[in-house]
């Protein structure tokens, strides 16, 4: 059993999770993930690691409550345990000295994207921050990221900032304006996607971290399956990082939808079984 040390909502919809693994904190690395269930009833999902504390013996994710087991998991506190968490996993972001990179996010990316940031920037690049939320209120993290970026760009559709425009767009006018030795995008499939088309004419290297349906992390299961140049991968052995110019993304986004109906139906049962709990 894994000790929580900290449930924190920061915006609505987004959560902190942080628990105490001594022996993970010491080998985590950027772009790696962890494997973890709610609760004993629960499945098993995976979480991008977004922080770590070596000393301390913590190991931080960020996820966004969309399903049932991410709801279960924004109910926990300080003090509960979870029956299963597994990591480091999945292979580390490739982290040197490229040049100039610029690291695109959205809602729980904006915290997966905080440690390759971090790495980048400490390993001498000159690193461009671009965060993608709706509103002023999902952002989050932004005086972490600002520390470690040389600029810092917001796409968002709220009148609060000055750039209304949705990532793509933004990416190009960067793009226009800066010579860019590659891009890392982490977020939903559409953004990783959308970035990915932005820096295809100009033949940009751009990583993107996978998220598809992952059951048991470690390559058994076969159901994290990804088509990448035509050839099939494993996103939690192989990936999580891939090219984004080599992803079938369609394939990816068929995929994604397989279970939305039984998520759908996951999610009623659960709420109707809490409310008959109360």
């Amino acid at each position: 059993m894994t000790k929580i040390i900290r449930r924190e909502r920061l915006v609505p919809n987004i959560h902190l999770l942080e628990v105490e693994a001594p022996e993970m904190a010491r080998r985590c690395k950027p772009g790696q993930f962890v494997m973890l269930m709610p609760d004993e009833r629960g499945e098993r999902i995976p979480l991008t690691i977004a922080d770590w504390d070596a000393e301390k013996g913590t190991v931080s994710s960020v996820f966004m409550a969309v399903g049932t087991s991410t709801q279960k998991l924004a109910l926990l506190k300080a003090g509960d345990e979870l029956p299963v968490y597994a990591g480091p996993l999945g292979k580390p972001a490739e982290i040197e000295k490229f040049g100039t990179v610029l690291c695109a996010g959205g809602c729980y990316g904006i915290g997966a994207i905080y440690p390759i940031v971090r790495a980048l920037k400490e390993a001498g690049n000159t690193v461009y921050t671009l965060i993608d939320v709706k509103a002023n209120f999902l952002m989050y993290w932004e005086e972490r990221l600002k520390r470690y970026s040389d600029e810092f760009f917001v796409s968002s559709r709220d009148s609060f900032f000055d750039c209304k425009e949705y990532i793509p767009n933004v990416l190009e006018k960067v793009l226009q304006k800066s010579k860019l030795d590659r891009v890392i995008s982490i977020g939903c499939t559409y953004l990783m996607y959308t970035c990915s088309e932005a820096t295809r004419p100009k033949g940009i290297k751009t990583i993107v971290s996978l998220n598809p349906v992952m059951v048991d992390g470690t390559g058994m299961c076969g159901a994290c399956r990804c088509t990448i140049e035509g050839r099939t991968k494993f996103a939690c052995v192989d990936g999580p990082d891939f090219d984004g110019h080599a992803v079938d993304w369609d394939e990816l986004f068929y995929r994604r939808k397989s279970y939305f109906e039984d998520e759908i139906r996951s999610m009623c049962y659960w709420e109707k079984e809490s409310l008959l709990k109360e």
